[in-house]
């Protein structure tokens, strides 16, 4: 369980680099890149969490 917990602080740490990295971006396409990055970066952090709050962890997450 402490690997899905460490998974999922690394997904939330990256999602909030994107943003960083989004914000100082001066290209308007990696600007968005980068949005889009940080946007699936908190959606996995979601279904991650919605998993461990569920009990419904399975054995290999790709991790």
């Amino acid at each position: 369980m402490q690997d899905v917990k460490e998974r999922l602080e690394k997904l939330r740490v990256d999602a909030e680099d994107c943003e960083l990295i989004s914000k100082l971006a001066t290209n308007p396409a990696k600007r968005l890149a980068f949005e889009a990055l940080a946007e699936q970066y908190q959606k996995m952090a979601r279904d991650l969490e919605s998993l461990i709050a569920s009990g419904d962890i399975p054995g290999d997450l790709g991790i």
